[in-house]
């Protein structure tokens, strides 16, 4: 499980997440919606530590860390939070100059200490799920965009992440290649792992994910079950939102 209480971040004295409190039970695919700037990527940037929230709690399983202020966290602490978790970024982040089963293994041996025959074994059973095997030995640059985010997907779970965190996963990509790394995302929610989508493509959020988080001006709006979001929201700025979706507005109550 993984749970957030109270957490703020600011840039130059602007907040960007304001009293986030939320719950991501495990074994779930949780979306994060919004409109641009809504800050749902500094919220995984949050949860992964690639930013360090000014106040709040996280837990992470067992693992938990409490900011406060301007206070500074020490670096085993950081790694000691971020390796339970997984980052797949809209833009891959794969190594050049590595193949595509070196990407794999690296953080591996490098992070994780894992001995070379343990962090290949791993890595050709990651590339095996998300049918990239057939590529284990090529650089990047010769893949396609949804063969890259396949690969970057395959890393992020190669240490077994207590949650996996993707930021546009398919934004980069047409819609044809995004087919790939869906199916992937499919697969992966079926089989029980817990992941956090922050994601602009609501048909996505709203036929992958079990349940959905809108976020505005870094504020969590509403929160539910993917059905409830996207068919009978209570708040109004949620029903306007998702209706770009369906084109249609409901017509609201009073």
């Amino acid at each position: 499980m993984i749970q957030l209480n109270g957490i703020e971040k600011s840039f130059n004295g602007q907040k960007v997440l304001q009293n986030i409190d939320l719950t991501i039970e495990e074994g779930s695919l949780t979306a994060l919606i919004g409109p641009s700037g809504s800050g749902k990527s500094t919220l995984l940037r949050c949860i992964n530590l690639l930013e360090i929230p000014q106040s709040g709690k996280l837990q992470i399983g067992n693992e938990s860390m409490t900011f406060i202020g301007k206070e500074r966290i020490a670096h085993k602490d950081v790694q000691r939070i971020r390796q339970q978790t997984g980052m797949v970024f809209q833009n891959f982040q794969l190594f050049p100059h590595l193949t595509v089963i070196e990407n794999i293994m690296e953080g591996l041996i490098w992070v994780q200490k894992w001995s070379h025959e343990q962090a290949k074994k791993r890595a050709l059973e990651l590339l095996e799920k998300v049918g990239m095997l057939h590529k284990a030995d090529v650089l990047p640059a010769t893949l396609s965009g949804g063969q890259q985010q396949r690969v970057a997907i395959a890393r992020a779970l190669a240490p077994s992440p207590k949650v996996l965190l993707c930021d546009e996963p398919t934004s980069a990509l047409d819609p044809e290649l995004s087919q790939e790394v869906v199916a992937v995302l499919k697969q992966l929610a079926k089989e029980g792992t817990t992941m956090l989508m922050a994601t602009h493509d609501l048909r996505l959020a709203a036929n992958l994910a079990h349940n959905v988080i809108f976020l505005e001006s870094g504020e969590i709006i509403e929160s539910g079950t993917s059905k409830t979001i996207f068919t009978r929201a209570l708040k109004q700025r949620t029903v306007e939102f998702v209706s770009t979706l369906t084109n249609t507005l409901p017509d609201w109550e009073i």
